[in-house]
């Protein structure tokens, strides 16, 4: 156990995978750790100490599984490999150990499987480090290459996290007794690592990334801060250990200037739905109903671009230009898109081989992928009707490149059928080696060579079921049941090796000399393949730069098609967007409400308009429940994420000047694992609003003030709407069922009452789900609760308290309600209900016996119970 223990020393956080055969074991605490959380049995291998040491174990073949189940439940994986076979360690001596090494250490935000990666999502690593008094924040996705730096304040750290959602978050240890990050690091307390703090030095963090990229200065990358420094260097410091040495191809780190995208805290995310349903799931949120991209590259920069707007209007009208392009040709569009179902994922499978874990199938696919890269090229040609290419296509079809000769390498090197990994061999096509070929003969020739010597045994020894077979341990043996054996027992050219229960095993002199000869041949085959896969793979690593290029411009086009294809087929329209302060939606709809509609056919979605221009920039919004006052504020939210994501939007027209920041309270949800109640946490987020709005914000706020007191809940609403009119001034749509503050209209001169249209037919009411200027008088919450089922002497009863509320001084009419004992009141009213006479036509009815009744009298009888309904009463 020497080797295990020291393995398990330098890796103490890690859960250390120690291989043993075809299997990965676990022992001590791990094995007591592990079999839990990966649902495998606790057993026991030999002793320690004079304890029984506990043990587990998964198979080697079943490996990507189990680290899935691992990495899920936050664990960190050591990796300990067999770095030599049995037969090697006893070259050294009989009893000499085999030799392991810990080859790589798995974490969540290290993994470049694609067995535990989601194809259509980034998994970042993410580093925050401090100096000179600022904050920096670096990430990576190690299965890309994609590599930013930004700067960073508390108050902004949070939605930048939100924004990113990384799989793991590195931080120096001092950081954890920052008193202003103690909220913050206990929201994303699962995917924190500490480290020690010397590993985010600043000056460290310069010369690493100097030495990466081969500079002697970083100033022609960029100008970056000292905390910047220090978090990219960190995370360059943790990959290579993780990796045991290797490092991926990284591209240059890009930092994101400060304002350059919508900063949207994660409040406003999980409002508003943007990747992640309320209830977890991806179903139902913005991006899994404008998602119709046809690569898993495509999917994560579409994912990337709705999680960060951009700010500049001259980079969003760059991206509508590419997707208008694809809106006016459907039949290039259809060209385009059904070339880009068939690419591979181009960006991770480079990223495994620089990576030093790649396999024949990720060579197979850069092939198919830049092949397909050719002909979208040729179809990016100028597309009629357009005197030049938009800037954002001119740069997709330069950086699609020219790779015709790789291409040609890989496609004559490459078998048909190809395995998962270089040790299983046979993935290099007959005729690119002649030795190979060579050798490759010799292996199949000497295979032919063991059924004719099998047919030779059996002719020998007249045992017809005598069988050459073969397994690890004995190599080829000759195999023959015990009816038989004592024939070759008998036999001097036999040598006995195995006796089974119903079998015994043989080899010969002839058996063993071919032996070797087929060994020697499939392991020199193997040798030449590993040697021309090392060679095909220097080559990729030799244009790695190149190829991300065109990797990065297969998930351009593969965006902006899927983009023109959503706006071409649920008639969105182009929205400008501009510098100024406008936000005027025409007809605009909530997306992913509309899309539900339309697959339950439930009907046709109301389009509203949303003018907030500067008379008129706060909406107060008042209406019934049921109304669509949520949807309405929702939808214009969603609208400006589209287009500030470069997007067209579901409008008949739209006019918006950027925003900075968007601000959602929308919906109750309380946070008990923190000690904070449904009202608590309204106004912990309305706090954030009031406090980091500013005058190009757009603020969403729906029911402020529901969760306590009516005069409590009343006076925060009043003084919130206040603020956000005189301080903050930014564009705002406020919801809310108090209806007194409409009265502050003819006091805040850009405050605008609207309502949501309702019609009363027949004692009963019609929700139009439009909104008209104006305010509504009523809320209507007895008819929804009708419609939830309440009973109806809960409904008579509310109506009643109502109908008095409204009439009276407050203070009395509540005693004397109080004093009606309205539980007594209702059930004598459900008792007076029941005691009254039937009907007429109920009394008819009770005298009718239906199954002697012929289809004459039938009609007749319903003919005498319509006229007893219409006779006066």
């Amino acid at each position: 156990m020497l080797q295990y223990f020291a393995a398990k020393r330098a890796h103490p956080d890690c859960l250390l995978f120690y291989r043993m055969g075809d299997f990965y074991e676990l022992f001590f605490e791990d094995a007591l750790k592990a079999a839990p959380l990966l649902d495998i049995a606790l057993t026991k291998r030999g002793q320690h100490g004079g304890q029984d040491v506990p043990m587990c174990g998964v198979p080697a073949h079943a490996l990507d599984g189990y680290l899935a189940k691992a990495i899920r439940r936050g664990c960190k994986v050591a990796i300990c490999e067999q770095m030599e076979n049995p037969e090697e360690a006893k070259k050294r001596g009989a009893k000499a150990v085999v030799r392991r090494e810990v080859t790589r250490i798995v974490t969540p935000g290290t993994i470049t499987e694609d067995a535990l990666l989601d194809a259509r999502t980034h998994n970042y690593l993410a580093a925050l480090a401090d100096a000179g008094g600022q904050l920096g924040l670096a990430w990576l996705d190690v299965s890309t290459g994609d590599f930013f730096v930004q700067p960073a304040t508390a108050t902004e750290l949070g939605a930048a996290l939100a924004r990113l959602e990384p799989g793991e978050l590195l931080l120096p240890d001092r950081l954890l007794q920052h008193a202003v990050l103690f909220e913050l690091f206990g929201e994303w307390k699962s995917i924190l690592s500490p480290l020690p703090s010397a590993r985010f030095d600043s000056d460290n963090g310069r010369r690493r990334l100097e030495a990466l990229y081969g500079v002697k200065a970083l100033e022609g990358f960029g100008s970056f801060s000292r905390a910047e420094l220090a978090a990219a260097g960190s995370l360059v410091d943790y990959v290579e250990l993780t990796q045991q040495g290797r490092l991926p191809r990284l591209t240059i780190p890009r930092r994101l200037a400060e304002g350059a995208v919508m900063e949207i805290d994660a409040a406003t995310r999980r409002n508003l739905e943007l990747t992640r349903s309320l209830g977890g799931g991806r179903q139902g949120t913005l991006l899994a109903t404008i998602d119709r991209t046809r690569s898993g590259a495509g999917a994560r920069l579409l994912s990337a671009w709705l999680g960060a707007p951009l700010t500049d209007a001259d980079a969003i009208a760059g991206r509508q230009d590419m997707i208008a392009v694809f809106v006016a040709d459907e039949r290039r569009r259809e060209l385009l898109r059904e070339r880009l179902g068939r690419v591979p994922d181009l960006e991770r499978g480079l990223s495994r081989l620089t990576l030093g874990r790649g396999g024949p199938r990720d060579l197979a696919a850069i092939r198919g992928a830049l092949a397909e890269g050719a002909q979208l090229r040729l179809l990016l040609e100028q597309p009629e009707g357009l005197a030049s290419l938009p800037a954002g296509l001119v740069a997709v079809r330069r950086d699609l490149g020219h790779h015709g000769e790789l291409v040609d390498r890989l496609g004559r090197a490459l078998a048909a059928d190809l395995p998962l990994l270089t040790r299983d061999g046979g993935f290099i096509a007959a005729g690119y080696s002649a030795e190979l070929d060579e050798l490759r003969i010799l292996r199949d020739a000497s295979r032919r060579l063991i059924v004719e010597l099998e047919a030779r045994y059996r002719g020998e020894t007249s045992i017809a079921s005598l069988r050459i077979r073969h397994n690890n341990v004995l190599g080829y043996y000759v195999e023959t049941t015990s009816t038989h054996a004592d024939k070759l027992l008998k036999h001097s050219d036999f040598i006995h090796r195995q006796t089974m229960a119903s079998a015994m095993r043989f080899t010969t002199t002839a058996l063993g000399d071919l032996e070797q000869r087929i060994a020697s041949a499939a392991d020199k085959a193997l040798a030449i393949e590993l040697a021309l896969f090392e060679d095909l793979v220097g080559e990729v690593r030799a244009r790695a730069e190149p190829l991300a290029l065109a990797a990065q411009a297969l998930a351009i086009l593969d965006v902006a098609t899927a983009l023109a294809e959503l706006a071409a087929a649920e008639r969105w329209c182009r929205p400008l967007v501009d510098g100024s302060r406008a936000f005027d939606i025409r007809q605009g709809r909530h997306p992913v409400v509309e899309a539900a509609l339309a697959r339950s056919q439930e009907g046709g979605f109301v389009a509203n308009d949303c003018d907030l221009s500067e008379q008129q920039r706060l909406w107060l919004v008042t209406g019934p429940n049921m109304a669509g006052k949520s949807t309405f504020l929702r939808q214009n939210a969603l609208i400006l994420l589209l287009a500030q994501m470069g997007s067209f939007v579901p409008a008949t027209s739209a006019h918006i000047g950027a925003v900075d920041r968007l601000f959602s309270r929308v919906g109750a949800a309380d946070d008990l694992a923190r000690g904070r109640s449904t009202f608590m946490v309204e106004m912990v987020e309305t706090a954030a609003i009031l406090n980091q709005a500013t005058d190009r914000s757009l603020v969403i706020l729906d029911e402020i003030g529901r969760g306590t007191a009516t005069f409590d809940g009343l006076s925060i609403a009043w003084a919130t709407l206040e603020h956000l009119h005189e301080v903050n001034r930014c564009r705002a749509l406020f919801a809310t069922h108090y209806h007194e503050l409409t009265t502050l209209s003819s006091k805040l001169p850009a405050l605008s009452p609207h309502c949501m249209r309702v019609k009363e037919w027949q004692n009963d009411v019609v929700f139009l789900h439009e909104v008209a200027p104006g305010a509504a008088d009523r809320s209507y919450g007895i008819h929804v609760g009708k419609l939830a089922g309440l009973p109806p002497a809960v409904i008579a009863r509310a109506e009643e308290v109502l109908q008095t509320l409204e009439q009276g001084e407050q203070a009395g009419v509540l005693a004397r309600l109080a004093d009606d004992l309205p539980l007594f009141a209702a059930t004598v009213r459900q008792a007076s209900v029941a005691a009254t006479a039937p009907s007429a036509v109920e009394e008819a009815l009770a005298k009718v016996r239906p199954d002697e009744l012929t289809p004459k009298e039938a009609l007749e009888l319903l003919y005498r119970l319509r006229g007893l309904l219409e006779a006066p009463r």
